[in-house]
């Protein structure tokens, strides 16, 4: 698949905006605060409905604007689909051929992207919600319905949190909403813990052998998913209810002395190992820059074994931060098969062919040009 244009109206530092892209690498350059990175943002927020910049949506809108809009069309190999977001104080609204979309997680998906920044070199070094937010919005792009369950799921956890903190200072003592919400919550729980075991799976399919190859044949990456209960490849969706249930039925006095919902997939985290040792406490620098990348790369193989095309790659001010083999093997990966965006301010230094035939534009000052 592949984005062929995007407008956009009063967003973040372009007030109009009109580009077309090509079927292969577009590099965007242009010196820091020009607003290239806006440019990539938009194809991102497009795809998922949301930045991967800042979680507040007002920042998207122009200085003293009501409302953003982004406007695209993504050929995929049977069809050309229009789409458009609108984003404003109230709120925002999809629409995916035309036909505005009753809920974000039914129109995420129309158009496949991976990010690739510099804050996903942190994906190892970094928190578990950074881990969290990775694995969320990776299945979210193939699967809808966890989309959807992950929705439902942070609603109940904000209700039954509340409800916890009502119980412990005493302003609540009847437990009876708190079971209900508990029973509510676990359906939610059960379902996500289970489909991110079997993404998790997938993702260590492809990462395995993409961490070799820029490893060189040295290295062996291991993914290992930590829950909030023990999971397994027999596991199946009545058994993890079950699970939970007694779980939480163990921790349910500790949970009104603490006021805080203890278990579930909003405390769940990933592990990666190299060669047996734990990367994020051991790893080099390196090799936390390595892990990174192999997940990034497994991620396009596995969106293609899922849906059959290959998604849109966004490589915003990443290159400069890999070494001269990283992004070698990076370029030749993509070269010929993936649509990509590359933001940078220079792309000297770089020799690859990939970037020889790619189409550039230029950013300055909110005006971006295309290069002839």
């Amino acid at each position: 698949m592949h984005i062929e244009n995007i407008k956009l109206k009063n967003y973040r530092n372009y007030e109009d905006l009109e580009l077309s892209f090509e079927n292969k690498v577009n590099v965007i350059l242009g010196e820091n605060a020009q607003g290239k990175t806006n440019v990539m943002e938009s194809i991102y927020v497009l795809a998922m409905a949301k930045s991967h910049r800042t979680s507040n949506d007002k920042e998207l809108i122009r200085w003293d604007q009501e409302y953003a809009k982004i406007e695209g069309r993504v050929k995929k190999r049977n069809n050309s689909i229009p789409l458009e977001l609108l984003i404003s104080k109230k709120g925002k609204k999809a629409k995916s051929n035309h036909i505005e979309q009753q809920r974000l997680s039914q129109y995420v998906g129309n158009m496949n992207v991976i990010m690739f920044a510099p804050e996903d070199l942190n994906l190892v070094k970094g928190s578990p919600q950074v881990r969290r937010r990775f694995i969320d919005m990776e299945i979210g792009q193939v699967s809808p319905v966890y989309l959807h369950d992950m929705s439902q799921y942070q609603k109940i956890l904000q209700q039954r949190n509340h409800y916890l903190k009502l119980l412990q200072i005493r302003k609540q003592t009847d437990t009876t909403m708190l079971d209900v919400l508990t029973e509510q919550l676990i359906d939610h729980a059960a379902k996500i813990v289970l489909r991110r075991y079997k993404f998790l799976l997938l993702l260590q399919k492809w990462a395995e052998p993409v961490h070799s190859g820029i490893s060189r044949g040295k290295e062996i990456l291991k993914i290992e998913y930590k829950p909030s209960l023990d999971v397994s490849e027999s596991m199946d969706l009545s058994k993890m209810i079950e699970e939970f249930q007694e779980k939480f039925a163990k921790i349910k006095a500790r949970e009104i002395e603490r006021g805080v919902t203890l278990t579930g997939p909003h405390r769940d985290d990933l592990v990666f190992y190299v060669n047996g040792r734990d990367v994020q406490t051991f790893g080099s620098q390196g090799q936390q820059r390595t892990t990174a990348l192999s997940l990034k790369l497994a991620e396009i193989e596995l969106i293609h074994a899922e849906i059959g095309e290959y998604p849109i790659l966004l490589l915003d001010d990443v290159l400069s931060e890999l070494d001269d083999f990283r992004q070698s093997h990076l370029l030749n990966t993509i070269q010929g098969k993936v649509q990509t965006f590359v933001t940078t301010t220079s792309v000297e230094g770089i020799d690859h062919q990939t970037l020889r035939e790619a189409a550039a534009f230029t950013v300055n000052q909110g005006h971006v040009t295309k290069v002839k």
